[in-house]
């Protein structure tokens, strides 16, 4: 099993910055992607940003490309979102996942493992 502990969601105005944590525990050698994924009310999960956790490709929804950076610290089993010039739209519960190797990186079917999320909220 794997655990993931979402951190640094909040209350931000629209153009703002946002970082993101969030720290794998237990069996995080079973970890070959970390996925980023948020979800609006009333809208389904959709994938925001992607790495893989022992190698440097990363994986970005266009709708985030240029603004947002994904990054990690496998020293301290935790993977980041560095969120630049939100808008009132991105206002969603964010979502770190988890899961093996030979899946579809942006496909929240193919996680295993879910944070609790975290509340971002994104004022005009």
């Amino acid at each position: 099993q794997v655990q993931l502990v979402e951190s640094g969601g909040g209350l931000v105005q629209a153009g703002g910055s946002l970082r993101l944590s969030c720290a794998a525990s237990g069996r995080t050698a079973n970890i070959y992607y970390m996925g980023w994924f948020r979800q609006a009310p009333g809208k389904e999960r959709e994938f925001v940003a992607g790495a893989m956790w022992s190698g440097s490709r990363t994986f970005y929804a266009d709708s985030v490309k240029g603004r947002f950076l994904i990054s990690k610290d496998n020293a301290k089993n935790t993977v980041y979102l560095q969120m630049n010039t939100l808008n009132p739209e991105e206002t969603a519960v964010y979502y770190c996942a988890a899961t093996g190797p030979y899946r579809v990186p942006a496909a929240a079917k193919e996680y295993d493992y879910w944070g609790q999320g975290t509340q971002v909220t994104v004022s005009s």
